[in-house]
């Protein structure tokens, strides 16, 4: 596999994550080569590039999917790496080992590290070997119905029943009771087959009122691997994650320290390299169990960043190259709180479904410790043809419930108008007393508090908005000193 200084990177991605990567590459002095579908030609990360690739029309499969039309893109403009991002392409080991053997660098772990937990039985598998805990099932694929009944009788009911070869909750059920589990078997080996191309599933034990707990790692090519901590990832809708934070707020000492190191050792067990994510699963009595490993940068990955210091997408860059880490465990501390809101268009009360369109007013929320990765601006178009996600709000604050009041002042001051958006759910979400309390799992997010989520409308959004707007101006244009509180705002604009 080839290494040495990078001089051209072809992102292989599109939306905030490309802007993402083009801002680290030249940050780097790298040359940042973004290729776009029909749609994305004019997006933010296509502005910001070196060069501009067109590769397709805007049906993923015909673009950002389109394995030799992306090689093809990498040679023609004189690119020696490729960064795939997230989702589509970036861990697909067959592409990963394309690329290495078209003479790039692949951005992302081994191809057979990739492969490794990419099955997710394997990935158990290793994990047991590996000494790290895994949740209670079976660690081959379930023959027949027979069988299945056999091993969920011995692990005791409820089971999930999970799709060895993919995530994303596609190929998965849950199963309360023996009556039910042909039925389900079935159901989820085909919605398997019909999204991996593999029908095999696999049974593990319902982990009751579980949180979602994730642990950063970095490795290089030189066995060194560390951790950058866990993020608390359990408020989730339909199985994805949309609201994150750093540390998790139950996590006790003793867990997090047993926990960073199962990490670690997940990583050292499939010779890992560059950024990747060891996912658990939290009980409510402190066990913790594998789920499974990202290879590739995180979608959150922005609030481990805030509270480290650690900017990982350029470590990636670096790691890539052949360069190692330039810190060891003990060079990396952790200070303060952070979390991250993913702004969608959705309309959340209709059980988040898609609300795409033009973005006719877009500002972003500023201020001190508030950061916002977006591949959007005003007059952008959210289409139909991807996930919808406008921008990921990230802030950090010195403690949670400044971190926390801090999010909820820059929700209220984003200024969207053309589509609904998912603002509403998170002042829901802070508004709930259970959340401030740091107690909730992944089973927070409900028809019933949906349905609650009327309180604030996109008319008083763009309310707040506006006045935030006002009032920003006004001070610039006074350039009286900052007001410290309502009153002393009023006093300054009379």
């Amino acid at each position: 596999m080839r290494v040495g200084p990078l001089r051209r990177v072809l992102v292989a991605n599109r939306g905030e994550i490309a802007a993402r990567v083009v801002r680290a590459c030249r940050e780097e002095g790298l040359e940042a080569v973004v290729v776009a579908s029909a749609v994305d030609v004019g997006g933010l990360a296509a502005r910001m590039a070196t060069q501009v690739v067109p590769i397709g029309p805007a049906p993923s499969s015909q673009s950002y999917l389109n394995v030799e039309a992306l090689l093809q893109a990498a040679l023609d403009t004189g690119c020696d790496a490729l960064h795939p991002g997230y989702g589509y392409l970036s861990e697909n080991a067959a592409f990963a080992r394309r690329v290495i053997d078209a003479g790039l660098v692949w951005i992302g772990p081994p191809p057979d590290a990739i492969a490794a937990m990419g099955d997710k039985i394997a990935a158990r598998q290793r994990m047991a070997a590996a000494g790290v805990p895994v949740v209670p099932g079976t660690l081959e694929p379930i023959r027949d119905v027979d069988e299945g009944r056999v091993w969920a009788d011995g692990v005791g009911y409820p089971v999930l029943l999970k799709a060895a070869a993919g995530g994303g909750g596609n190929g998965m059920r849950q199963v309360q009771s023996p009556e039910d589990f042909a039925d389900a078997f079935a159901s989820a080996s085909s919605e398997a087959q019909r999204s991996f191309g593999n029908g095999a599933v696999y049974i593990e034990r319902v982990v009751l009122r579980p949180r979602h707990v994730e642990v950063q790692v970095m490795a290089d090519a030189h066995g060194n691997v560390v951790h950058l901590f866990e993020r608390d990832c359990s408020i989730q809708r339909r199985h994805q994650k949309v609201f994150e934070e750093t540390p998790c707020p139950v996590l006790s000492d003793a867990t997090r320290a047993a926990m960073t190191d199962a990490a670690v050792r997940a990583a050292k067990a499939v010779d890992y390299v560059g950024a990747g994510t060891i996912e658990f699963l939290l009980a409510e009595d402190g066990s913790f169990y594998f789920l499974e490993m990202n290879t590739r940068i995180q979608v959150e990955h922005p609030i481990t960043e805030a509270i480290t210091g650690v900017d990982l997408v350029r470590a990636q860059l670096r790691v890539a190259s052949g360069a190692p880490l330039p810190w060891s465990q003990a060079d990396i501390r952790a200070q303060g709180v952070a979390v991250e809101c993913r702004l969608y268009a959705e309309d959340v009360v209709e059980n988040f479904r898609p609300a795409p369109g033009p973005l006719r007013g877009y500002r972003e929320p500023g201020g001190p410790w508030v950061r916002v990765d977006s591949g959007v601006y005003e007059g952008a178009v959210i289409t139909r043809h991807y996930d919808p996600m406008i921008a990921k709000l990230v802030v950090w604050g010195s403690d949670r419930d400044e971190c926390l009041a801090r999010c909820r002042r820059a929700l209220e001051e984003w200024h969207v108008v053309g589509v609904t958006t998912s603002i509403p759910f998170f002042l829901a979400l802070f508004d709930d007393e259970a959340f401030k309390a740091g107690r909730y799992n992944t089973g927070w997010v409900t028809p019933e508090r949906l349905a609650g989520m009327g309180k604030w409308t996109q008319a008083q959004l763009d309310e707040a908005a506006v006045l935030a707007a006002v009032l920003h101006v006004d001070a610039e244009r006074s350039r009286r000193p900052p007001a410290r509180d309502a009153a002393a705002w009023r006093r300054a604009l009379t």
